[in-house]
């Protein structure tokens, strides 16, 4: 009834639900401040606060210009009637979420505020819940080989530090992180008597062992998840190497994803330095050496050395995630 009140100039276009593109613009721009249960402005061109609403007043109350509340300019936005966004974090811990409309018949700015705070915890507790649920499905997937629910979490770390140290934004480091717990969930398709064996495998074991890499894609794959598309590519390609002799594809160079490349080096450093059921731990000298030995061979000879240069760092997560 307030749309019809306002917006309907001809009960015919009314009836024909044919309101104009003029009266719907009238109605967003002049009627909605003052009904809105959440905070509106309207600022004019020189950035003068010229109406605010109840709750922008009681929420906002010290707001009398636009760059009081938002930075940047509003000339554009007033000239092309563009629609901008902005977002303003309180004290308080509330975060807000502005719409700014930009109107040639105000000669100025609508700004329409939404509280976001409780959808931006909804969303970090779903991203808390689904880190804790690929992280325990691949601690499932390692302690079927008597390997610790530690050693997912520093190779968790250590690719995400690898990640930013070869230049990969920030997101891409984050799904790194997300994902490489899981780089052996294949290894639940391996019958025990191979995954558990105390000693050296058969060549004929083997070849069932190296199954798993294509095990956990088969099982990824068909997601359009961004986690778990990066966590099928971390299972495919953790165990190609650079020069071309790793599995499942014989993958040489920087036909490897770079997401298995970094899971490559950070599950061996992690690895080689962690009791497992057929060998003991190493010393770090030897590691260093053995990496040393396949830079260019197994690894990413960048990676080697990013590893290398910045080794305290990894020390330090080594050390916060002891078993």
């Amino acid at each position: 009834m307030l749309y019809t009140g306002l917006t309907s100039k001809c009960y015919i276009t009314h009836l024909l639900k044919s309101q104009t593109k003029a009266t719907k613009k009238h109605l967003y721009v002049n009627y909605l401040p003052q009904l809105n249960p959440q905070p509106v402005f309207i600022f004019k061109a020189d950035k003068s606060l010229t109406f605010s609403n109840t709750p922008a007043q009681k929420l906002f109350p010290e707001i009398a210009q636009f760059n009081d509340l938002i930075e940047g300019s509003i000339d554009e936005i007033i000239e092309h009637e563009k629609v901008d966004t902005h977002t303003l974090n309180l004290s308080n811990g509330d975060t807000y979420s502005f719409i700014i409309r930009g109107s040639n018949e105000l000669d100025g700015v609508v700004v329409y505020g939404s509280d976001i705070s409780e959808v931006i915890k909804l969303n970090q507790e779903i991203h808390d819940t689904q880190k804790e649920i690929i992280y325990t499905m691949g601690e499932i997937g390692e302690t079927r080989s008597k390997e610790t629910g530690d050693h997912v979490r520093r190779v968790a770390e250590y690719s995400e530090l690898l990640a930013k140290l070869c230049g990969l934004d920030c997101h891409e480091a984050e799904l790194i992180k997300l994902a490489s717990p899981m780089h052996d969930i294949g290894k639940v398709g391996i019958p025990d008597s191979i995954l558990k064996k105390p000693g050296k495998l058969t060549e004929d074991e083997f070849e069932v062992m190296k199954t798993h890499a294509e095990l956990g894609y088969n099982l990824l794959n068909h997601s359009t998840r961004p986690v778990l598309k990066a966590l099928a590519i971390i299972a495919y390609h953790h165990h190609e190497k650079w020069n071309g002799s790793g599995y499942p594809q014989n993958l040489s160079g920087e036909d490897i994803h770079i997401y298995g490349r970094i899971t490559a080096v950070a599950d061996v450093f992690d690895a080689l330095g962690d009791e497992r059921v057929y060998k003991k731990a190493w010393p770090l000298d030897k590691i260093l050496a053995l990496f040393d030995e396949q830079k260019g061979i197994h690894f990413d000879p960048l990676l080697v050395t990013l590893m290398k240069d910045n080794l305290s760092e990894f020390l330090k997560i080594r050390d916060k995630y002891p078993n």
